[in-house]
């Protein structure tokens, strides 16, 4: 990793919120916050990954107590910096293991998040750590890409995603080992920079499997934050596991 604060530094964290404008309009956000502070009810929301705060102070807004755990110092200092900034409390560590005080009746991962966890172990923890802090009944929140390699004929391994005047953007995958990568090519004054964050793809059926090794079950599976139907064409999915009571 670049620094400690693994590959969300002060660079990336600078003009984080900047690089998917789209992600921050209210169309995007408010289905988030509206299912999951429905799943809260009267608890609290833990969020693995809270970053900037895209969803949690817009979350806590609606009156729902919310706790971040972020490995990103530069990006958590964004969030406190927000107005709302000081009603999140955020924990620095990896979501995979880290424990916070209380008990919750949500936890969630947005925006591919759980790809960050390079390997299948770490995911597995994740998914344990998740359990652990939910109440008996509580549920536990994924939004995440379906792996995109029907668009890979043989001998291929990048996917675009975006492609501009300025900016390339490619995934990167090994189909044997479940690795991929996001690569960014941006120029400036004519030259070339290039980097890179890797990652973990994961399946659907392949989540279900931790969530059960974890002591939960799949509750709901929708292909949108609006609740559309989960099919073989959806590019992702947003999926609730509850947590087995007993």
């Amino acid at each position: 990793m670049p620094d400690a604060d693994g590959y969300f530094g002060e660079d990336i964290a600078a003009t984080y919120d900047e690089s998917s404008p789209d992600m921050f309009r209210p169309e995007a956000v408010d289905p988030v916050v509206d299912l999951l502070a429905e799943l809260a009810g009267d608890g609290a929301a833990l969020e693995f990954g809270v970053g900037t705060g895209r969803i949690a102070l817009p979350l806590a807004a609606r009156g729902v107590p919310v706790h971040g755990i972020e490995m990103s110092r530069a990006m958590a200092d964004r969030l406190r910096d927000k107005p709302g900034g000081d009603s999140v409390d955020v924990t620095i560590g990896d979501f995979a293991t880290t424990r916070v005080p209380g008990t919750f009746a949500v936890a969630y991962l947005v925006f591919n998040t759980i790809n960050n966890l390079t390997t299948q172990d770490a995911q597995v923890a994740c998914f344990r750590n998740a359990a652990e802090h939910l109440r008996p009944g509580g549920t536990f929140v994924v939004e995440v890409g379906v792996p995109d390699l029907r668009r890979l004929p043989p001998g291929q391994t990048a996917v675009p995603f975006r492609i501009g005047p300025t900016q390339w953007a490619f995934d990167t995958y090994d189909v044997a080992t479940q690795a991929m990568s996001s690569h960014y090519v941006t120029i400036t004054d004519g030259k070339a920079a290039h980097s890179s964050i890797p990652f973990r793809y994961v399946w659907p059926a392949e989540l279900d499997l931790m969530a059960r090794l974890a002591g939960m079950r799949l509750r709901d599976r929708w292909g949108e934050w609006s609740r559309t139907p989960f099919t073989g064409e959806s590019t992702k999915h947003v999926s609730v596991w509850e947590k087995v009571a007993g």
